[in-house]
C-alpha cells in the first residue's frame, strides 16, 4: 500500500489527476496498461492519470443492487462486462429470493448497459486480462462502489489490480487492500467528512465532459503512437 503525504488540498479534478499521477510514476511508460475511472467523477482524475503514464483510457461503471423497499441498502452490485457481485450476508439476512434479486438486476442492468452506450458508443469494451489495471475514482468515502469494482475486475484475470485515488480516509484505504493488489492515497486526512470538502472546486462532471475526454485520451495515444512510428 502506497501512502503519499498528509492532507492535501486539491484545485480541481484535473490538479487531483495530476497530482495521483506522480505518486503512481512507477507505472510510467509500462506495456500493456489500463487506467479505468468510476463515472462520472472519476474521468477527469483518470484523464490526467493516463496521460502521464502513457496508457489507455477507459471507463468502468457500476450500479448498486437495493433492498426493494430499503433502496439505500445494497444487496450487491453490477459491473461493466456483465459482473454480478452479491452480499450474501444482507440476502441472507433479508431472505431475499433469487427471482428479487434477478429483477433488480436486470432494471439496473438496463440502466448500466445504456450509460456505459453514452460513454463508449459502438467501441467494444477494453479485455482486462493479463493487463496492468488502474481503477481510478475522485476521492472515496466508505469506497463501497470502488470495492464493488475492484471485485468484479479480480474476477477477469488482470495481471496486477490497484487503487488509486486523491483522497480517502485511512480507514477506506485500508480496507482495499483486501480487493486490490496496490492501493494509492495520494491523501488520507485523519479527519473526513467527505470528499469535496478537500477540492477547492467540485463541479460535477458531465456526460459530455465524460465522452470529451474519453475521445481526447485516444486521440493523444494515437498522435503519439504516429510520434514513435515516425520520428520527430
Amino acid at each position: 500500500m502506497q501512502i503519499c503525504g498528509q492532507a492535501v488540498y486539491f484545485d480541481d479534478r484535473a490538479d487531483a489527476g495530476r497530482s495521483l499521477a506522480r505518486a503512481l510514476g512507477a507505472y510510467a511508460g509500462r506495456t500493456n496498461m489500463l487506467v479505468l475511472a468510476l463515472p462520472r467523477g472519476g474521468v477527469p482524475v483518470a484523464y490526467e492519470v493516463a496521460r502521464a503514464l502513457q496508457a489507455e483510457l477507459d471507463v468502468f461503471l457500476v450500479r448498486k443492487l437495493g433492498v426493494p423497499g430499503h433502496e439505500e441498502l445494497a444487496m450487491g452490485a453490477i459491473a461493466s462486462g456483465g459482473v454480478r457481485v452479491v452480499n450474501e450476508r444482507v440476502v441472507l439476512a433479508m431472505r431475499i429470493a433469487g427471482a428479487t434479486i434477478d429483477s433488480v438486476t436486470a432494471a439496473e442492468r438496463d440502466t448500466l448497459d445504456r450509460r456505459e452506450r453514452s460513454y463508449r458508443g459502438d467501441n467494444p469494451r477494453p479485455d482486462v486480462r493479463e493487463r496492468i489495471v488502474i481503477l481510478v475514482d475522485d476521492g472515496l468515502a466508505t469506497g463501497s462502489s470502488m470495492r464493488a469494482a475492484l471485485e468484479a475486475l479480480g474476477r477477469q484475470d488482470p495481471r496486477r489490480l490497484i487503487a488509486a485515488v486523491p483522497v480517502a480516509p485511512p480507514a477506506t484505504c485500508e480496507a482495499l487492500r483486501a480487493e486490490a493488489d496496490e492501493v494509492v492515497c495520494v491523501s488520507m486526512p485523519a479527519a473526513f467528512r467527505g470528499v469535496s470538502e478537500w477540492y477547492r472546486d467540485f463541479a460535477q462532471t458531465t456526460d459530455d465532459e465524460v465522452r470529451t475526454l474519453l475521445t481526447r485520451s485516444a486521440q493523444d495515444r494515437l498522435h503519439g503512437q504516429h510520434r514513435e512510428s515516425w520520428g520527430p
